[in-house]
């Protein structure tokens, strides 16, 4: 794991602050999350399968006991077989990747499940060796870096401490299949110091063997014994970065990393206002699991670009999962659903890639229910919901659904004093309509035209003249 010696970055959290977040990061704005693996292959509940199985009670395993038989004949192994990949087509995916507006791509190297997704030499049980007999991961990176995207992964590694652990009679404590059960210890008990070790190990691999800009962790690494190992991991990973010339970025959690050290993440959920770090939501097309489930249940497109809008106008970025089938094909939904943020990014991408928030994230009635898993909380954005971006002198304003005839934006009345400037054009992105405007003391006016240019969010781009 040697690095330069003139490496700026120190396994220390005061060194780790001096982190910046990299410009493609900041500028992308829209990513693509995958969770893949063993666990479409039962297709049932969502990617927690491999442990509730083996859970008494619960729905996954009285359905694993009358689809497949008893935890101890037929384990959660037994299901690697069935995990084939056989009409997975990596270019494929990342056209559409492409083709969806997105401008970097995560793939789950590892899940909770202890099955990883790439050639890892520290274990026989791997997509590499078993199943497929593919390194998955490092597949699908020359196909997204082939289409101009940025290339990242996650790990869950650190929740594998715990993820197996069952009290059933199974095949989960058979010492033959310990390389990819075990620890599967107690939730609640002391990480050993060889689970920490394979974990820095394991993730320093995925580093070096494909270069990912992004790594991103699940929450359990903010347990106060993964804090040396992180800061060894940050140090490591950052200086890499350095050595190759290339922004990259850590997500986390919590309070897994002080402020500023990397990149924080919110797991379904947004915020209520503008934060002053970059930050991510990670979001899935379906309502009920990340993985691919025969069941699921879909957000609409509209949905997920209003999120999209407002997250950007607090300075943050989407990252959206999708979760192939076991064969590697994309459920149609999950297609269409990508397809169509393409068409609306195509339109009006340009209040979004590279934009920053404006000095208000926006105005309207619609209160967001902030923090994590906040989103099935929250309700459906209206046309007086207003979201604000700002790139290249221009101010975008940006209607969650369609205004009418007419439109008032409160915030830009002449009196508000947010304008430093007077307002010298205000355009609809999509529309050749010339569009008839004024500023009153209730706001800027807009006359808007009759036809749609687009489906979903509406941008009202707006030319200030400087004071």
């Amino acid at each position: 794991m040697a690095v330069s010696e003139q490496a700026p970055y120190e396994a220390n959290w005061e060194s780790l602050k001096r982190y910046t977040v990299p410009q493609w990061y900041e500028d992308a704005k829209f990513g693509i999350f995958i969770h893949w693996g063993v666990y479409a292959v039962p297709a049932f509940g969502n990617e927690w399968y491999p442990r509730s199985m083996y859970q008494e009670g619960s729905a996954e395993h009285k359905h694993h006991i009358t689809r497949y038989g008893d935890v101890k004949s037929f384990g959660y192994k037994d299901f690697i077989p069935y995990f084939k990949a056989e009409n997975w087509d990596p270019a494929y995916w990342a056209r559409l990747f492409r083709e969806s507006g997105a401008r970097y791509v995560m793939p789950v190297a590892e899940h909770h499940d202890g099955f990883p997704m790439y050639d890892c030499s520290f274990t026989e049980w791997s997509s590499a060796k078993m199943g497929p007999k593919r390194d998955i991961v490092g597949d699908l990176m020359k196909a997204v870096r082939a289409e101009g995207m940025h290339f990242c992964v996650s790990s869950h590694r650190a929740e594998h401490w715990w993820f197996m652990h069952t009290t059933l009679d199974s095949d989960v404590y058979d010492p033959r299949y310990a390389g990819l059960y075990a620890p599967a210890q107690p939730e609640k008990s002391p990480v050993s110091e060889a689970h920490l070790e394979d974990w820095l190990a394991r993730t320093c691999e995925m580093v070096d063997k494909y270069r990912p800009e992004v790594v991103w962790f699940d929450w359990w690494i903010e347990q106060p014994v993964f804090a040396p190992y992180l800061q060894e991991f940050a140090a490591y990973y950052y200086n890499r970065g350095l050595e190759w010339g290339q922004g990259v970025a850590i997500n986390y959690k919590n309070e897994a990393f002080p402020v500023g050290a990397a990149v924080w993440d919110i797991e379904r959920g947004q915020l209520a206002d503008i934060r002053p770090y970059f930050w991510q939501t990670d979001t899935s097309v379906g309502k009920k699991s990340w993985g691919y489930i025969e069941d699921e249940d879909y957000k609409s497109t509209d949905e997920l670009v209003d999120e999209l809008v407002d997250i950007v106008s607090k300075n943050g970025c989407m990252l959206l999962n999708i979760g192939p089938r076991p064969d590697g094909t994309i459920p149609e939904e999950q297609e269409k659903i990508l397809q169509e943020i393409g068409q609306w990014l195509r339109v009006n991408g340009e209040a979004v890639y590279e934009a920053r928030p404006w000095k208000i994230y926006g105005e309207g009635p619609t209160e967001i229910t902030a923090g994590s898993f906040g989103e099935a909380k929250s309700q459906p954005f209206t046309a007086r919901d207003i979201r604000f971006t700002a790139r290249d002198g221009f101010l975008y304003a940006i209607c969650l659904d369609w205004p009418g005839e007419a439109v008032t934006v409160g915030s830009l009345a002449a009196s508000s004093g947010l304008l430093e400037g007077s307002i010298r054009n205000v355009s609809l992105l999509g529309s050749r309509a010339r569009l008839e405007w004024e500023q009153s003391p209730e706001g800027l006016k807009i006359r808007v035209p009759s036809e749609k240019p687009c489906d979903h969010a509406f941008v009202f781009k707006i030319e200030l003249a400087k004071a």
